[in-house]
């Protein structure tokens, strides 16, 4: 049953993010006041109004929030740090302190995006020891080990038994979406990878591991990951809960990768023998890149702001099967689906009408 949404004010954290962004225009749709906290401002949009603070600072949080009244909060935003305690130190931190900037505020519901190294354990200690069987289900105890998320929820947990409002939690597998600039962006980082093949004539290799290319897997799409933050911030059954959200299909990157490959007009390589990561392939691509964007007059010729090597080395490389159970949300009442290979065609199609990668 959903609830009242009068006023429908919300503070979207992390707004020009992946997931940030599409909340910020899911709300922006459905004709919510929006108040987007980023570092920079976004585009403008109805009913949208930017913010900018440092989400490090309880001070400058304190100073740019302290007549903001909003009553739905979406934390969307990560800070990567060199290790896991700094990790839980900073990004605890954040929740923390946001919320309790918000004190005075008539906050209903609060909405945090985590992921699915909630069950494979952090960096520093990811896929090892002893984890649970895919598909991975919210029902399962956490890891014996820090891990940022972990302390963000316990953040989230106490702000909500003080200052009064219900929570969801909101476990995403790899996000693709749109934005730029992002530390975690395996769609643009691919485009640019296929991009820079084509350019060069150069096969599109796959840069990951054996598992990877032959085991089951899937991807969350970010305006599904949206959706489900907005449905289960406005309904009873989302209340107090925590939510895995993918796309709701599962595939073998053995089968995907052809299908990028077609979009893009490159031949595609598969695994032979070892990984191949992109931190190696794409070594160098720099000037390269730098070149490309003039010639095609693109929006950014600073190949750092596109893709981001490490993160699709790091998701592609792992040695372990990692997909998830929706049913969970699904019986509540959340059933979008999305096919990942139209994700990932209608991202590329956007960043070629924006002119971020060549057409």
């Amino acid at each position: 049953m959903t609830t009242s949404l009068e006023p429908r004010t919300a503070l979207v954290v992390g707004a020009s993010g992946i997931t940030g962004s599409a909340v910020v225009d899911q709300l922006s749709a459905a004709g919510w006041q929006v108040l987007a906290l980023a570092r920079r401002s976004g585009p403008a949009l109805p009913g949208v109004r930017w913010i900018q603070a440092d989400l490090r600072s309880a001070a400058d949080l304190n100073r740019v929030l302290a007549s903001e009244m909003p009553e739905r909060v979406f934390f969307t935003a990560w800070s990567r740090q060199n290790s896991e305690e700094l990790n839980i130190e900073v990004n605890g931190g954040m929740v923390r302190d946001l919320l309790a900037a918000l004190a005075h505020a008539p906050v209903r519901h609060v909405a945090l995006v985590t992921g699915l190294k909630h069950y494979l354990g952090p960096f520093e200690a990811y896929g090892q020891g002893i984890m649970p069987d895919t598909p991975f289900s919210e029902d399962e105890p956490r890891l014996d080990v820090a891990n940022f998320y972990y302390a963000q929820e316990d953040e989230l947990f106490a702000a909500s038994a003080r200052q009064g409002f219900t929570w969801s939690v909101h476990r995403s597998h790899t996000v693709i979406g749109h934005a730029v600039g992002n530390l975690m962006n395996m769609g643009l980082t691919l485009a640019a990878q296929a991009a820079l093949c084509r350019n060069l004539g150069m096969p599109f290799v796959f840069p990951g591991s054996a598992t990877q290319w032959n085991g089951v897997t899937d991807m969350t799409d970010a305006t599904i990951l949206a959706e489900q933050m907005v449905w289960a911030a406005t309904t009873t059954a989302g209340a107090n809960e925590a939510f895995n959200v993918v796309n709701g299909d599962v595939f073998r990157w053995r089968a995907m990768w052809p299908k990028i490959a077609a979009y893009f007009g490159v031949e595609p390589v598969g695994f032979v023998d070892e990984p191949r990561p992109l931190e190696v392939q794409m070594a160098g691509m720099e000037p390269v890149w730098a070149e490309l964007a003039a010639a095609h007059n693109l929006v950014e010729s600073d190949l750092g702001r596109i893709a981001s090597w490490w993160h699709t080395d790091a998701d592609l490389g792992r040695n372990i099967e990692v997909f998830t159970d929706i049913t969970k949300s699904r019986l509540a009442g959340f059933t979008p689906h999305h096919r990942t290979i139209d994700s990932f065609t209608a991202l590329f199609d956007r960043y070629r009408a924006e002119k971020i990668i060549p057409g």
